[in-house]
């Protein structure tokens, strides 16, 4: 968490993160020339550099894509995940650059404006083998540059988090219309089948990943959800649901619970045990993926913080969380699951280690 708006909040870890991604933009691009003038030595430069940059941008979006279901399977792939953005812009950034070869290449060496040209050169809408696909790069790019220009958490704090999610979700969108730009492209072109599996394989994958990780995040739900409806112990006061036994939980970690409509992150540390609401402020981040750290519940998305016994960020941060009364029976944990208005403050419950 950063006290003002930088225009990048550079870290080590950031700064290492993006000599990689840049390297990795570097090599790609070279090994594409070299191969590109191997195989097809007759190509000219101009051509190269855009198959080289649209193969790159098209990769570089389905990396984007996968790393968030990655991560629900091996959270290793975290640290791709808390600087995506960087390598969300680095991929407009090639994809911009494979534009404007485009546009230049075919559009500005006539009469016309290049802009115009681009949407009047060819006007067979109504016939999918010929439709214009270069329209359609050009509205998935325009949907890049808005999520590439509002990435930074300035516009997150003044468009809100609601508003700005439903924003960088229409990367979806783009992807459809860049998947039928290239296979359009490759239709009326090049006409490989090699290249039209390769975008097969990419489109299952993407669909795969996300499939299988929504299976996954289900049955945790699902588990949740059982736990919850156990039978309440009569000891247990009213309005309690059982959750789980303390010893379920690591000992820092937390225990996701969905009960009715609340998305609750039920927290272990030191002998107590905690509850707030599952979704971090910044981008409705999965607090219970992460972990207490310094006495806070540290986001695992970009590090946000909250005090597990009354949801609240440090000093001079100013987010708040939901919190949720806990109790405690020999063994097993107990939640109401009513939500006290965010930054709350809730007695822990306390662990009695003897049991």
């Amino acid at each position: 968490m950063a006290l003002s708006y930088d225009p990048v909040h550079w870290t080590p870890h950031k700064r290492l993160y993006d000599r990689i991604l840049i390297s990795f933009i570097g090599v790609y691009l070279l090994l594409f020339i070299g191969l590109q003038s191997v195989f097809h030595p007759t190509c000219t430069i101009e051509t190269t550099l855009i198959r080289a940059t649209g193969t790159l941008g098209f990769l570089m979006l389905h990396l984007i894509l996968i790393i968030g279901p990655l991560c629900r399977f091996d959270r290793r792939f975290l640290p791709l995940l808390y600087n995506r953005r960087h390598f969300g812009v680095a991929m407009f950034l090639v994809a911009l650059m494979h534009g404007i070869l485009n546009l230049f290449q075919f559009h500005a060496l006539g009469n016309v404006d290049p802009m115009v040209s681009l949407f009047t050169s060819n006007t067979q809408y109504g016939s999918l083998a010929r439709f214009p696909f270069q329209s359609l790069g050009f509205f998935a790019l325009l949907i890049l540059f808005l999520m590439a220009a509002t990435s930074h958490d300035f516009w997150l704090k003044n468009l809100g988090p609601r508003v700005w999610k439903s924003l960088h979700m229409s990367v979806y969108f783009a992807y459809t219309l860049l998947v039928m730009h290239v296979m359009l492209g490759v239709i009326q072109l090049e006409k490989s089948p090699v290249l039209i599996g390769m975008v097969g394989l990419g489109m299952f994958l993407v669909l795969g990943f996300h499939v299988a990780a929504a299976m996954k995040q289900h049955k945790t739900d699902a588990a949740s959800e059982r736990d919850a409806d156990k039978t309440s112990n009569p000891q247990v006061p009213e309005g309690f649901v059982y959750a789980c036994e303390w010893s379920e939980i690591a000992m820092n970690k937390a225990k996701m619970l969905i009960i009715g409509k609340e998305n609750i992150a039920l927290f272990r540390y030191e002998d107590k045990v905690s509850a707030v609401h599952n979704l971090c402020k910044h981008q409705n981040g999965p607090l219970s993926e992460g972990r207490i750290i310094d006495g806070c519940i540290t986001c695992p998305w970009h590090g946000y913080q909250y005090l597990p016994e009354n949801g609240q960020s440090p000093p001079p941060f100013t987010e708040k969380l939901a919190t949720y009364d806990v109790f405690v029976l020999g063994s097993s944990v107990y939640i109401n699951p009513s939500p006290f208005p965010e930054g709350t403050a809730r007695n822990p419950a306390q662990i009695s280690m003897s049991i």
